[in-house]
């Protein structure tokens, strides 16, 4: 008797909590503040401690795997690994309307992003869910992306003619428009182009480059956030998500949620200024020693005249990529919270 009783409630145990889990989980850059910061202590503490135990992790990332960023998703949707996060503008090869989620000029402070990407998710988990077979998990930001120059530059106009590596195909186009010159270059790849004169400028969040040290090739930060927030997207592989448990479930979405969406987004906002201020030496740098850029101050005129190419040249343009029905949808959602309005023929 008392075997069977120790026998059932074991089963109901295994009932209420499931089976333990293994999730093997690729994170973002290895070497950048969201991933030391944010992911790793997530996926390798937090999560297993809240579960108990329950769920443990296989935690790596992409650039020490020797994945491209374009195929994070695209491995994550045919089950390589179970949990995968990058830059959403990463695979906007496989999804031109995910662009939407990531529009430069349109978010000047964290809580106004944070607000766009609330307004899009309901968009970008359709997105994930049909393109990528996968369920978001979460959605958060890397500091405004902002443009280092080995180029003396003054302000928005000194940009034309120039080579210089985009974040995003969003933020491409509006170099483009701008009569710079667009160029792919990846992300660990920049500081070699930039010295050797491959890109005159690069964009990417201040922090990002503080970290990978882009303050030794470049002179210039024009503080201009040319390519929006680039947000890091995390979602689980559908088929995995599905045959976890509903208590499984739960957790995983609360705990990310709270102990990782959360306190990345919480501490975007000073993120900016303390890093321009460790790469130029303009005010107190919290994150080690401050550098010796040249801070190139926004002017409203440039502010004004980026908004103007944003919205009659580049937004049009992606509404035609992306198709009508797209773009429609970012106006009845992201376009609303921001104020811009993309016009549709």
């Amino acid at each position: 008797m008392k075997r069977t009783i120790l026998a059932l409630a074991a089963t109901a145990l295994s009932t209420s909590f499931g089976m333990a889990e293994d999730l093997s989980v690729v994170g973002s850059w290895s070497s950048l503040p969201l991933h030391k910061q944010y992911e790793a202590p997530f996926w390798e503490k937090t999560l297993p401690d809240a579960s108990g135990g329950k769920v443990s992790v296989q935690l790596t990332t992409h650039d020490q795997m020797g994945v491209g960023v374009a195929d994070v998703f695209r491995m994550l949707g045919d089950g390589v690994f179970d949990v995968g996060m990058t830059v959403g503008d990463y695979a906007v090869a496989d999804a031109p309307e995910l662009e939407g989620l990531d529009v430069p000029l349109v978010a000047l402070t964290a809580d106004k992003e944070q607000a766009v990407v609330e307004a899009a998710r309901p968009m970008i988990e359709e997105i994930f869910n049909n393109n990528f077979n996968s369920h978001v998990l979460a959605i958060a930001p890397y500091p405004p992306q902002v443009v280092f120059c080995n180029k003396e530059i003054s302000g928005l106009d000194d940009l034309k003619g120039l080579k210089i590596r985009a974040s995003g195909r969003m933020t491409a186009k509006f170099l483009e428009a701008l009569g710079a010159e667009g160029v792919n270059v990846a992300f660990s790849e920049v500081p070699g182009a930039l010295q050797k004169g491959v890109v005159d400028c690069a964009v990417t969040g201040a922090g990002s480059g503080y970290s990978a040290g882009w303050w030794e090739v470049a002179t210039h930060l024009l503080t201009l956030p040319l390519g929006g927030w680039d947000p890091v997207v995390t979602a689980i592989n559908m088929d995995k998500w599905n045959s976890l448990d509903a208590a499984t479930q739960d957790l995983i979405s609360t705990q990310v949620s709270e102990n990782f969406e959360a306190p990345a987004w919480a501490s975007a906002e000073g993120a900016l200024t303390n890093d321009v201020a460790c790469l130029t030496g303009n005010g107190e740098c919290a994150s080690g020693d401050a550098r010796s850029m040249v801070l190139v101050e926004v002017t409203d005129a440039d502010m004004s005249k980026a908004r103007e190419i944003l919205e009659t040249q580049v937004l049009p343009e992606w509404a035609e990529r992306a198709g009508k029905e797209w773009a429609q949808r970012w106006n009845d959602s992201v376009g609303e919270v921001v104020g811009v309005s993309i016009a549709l023929n």
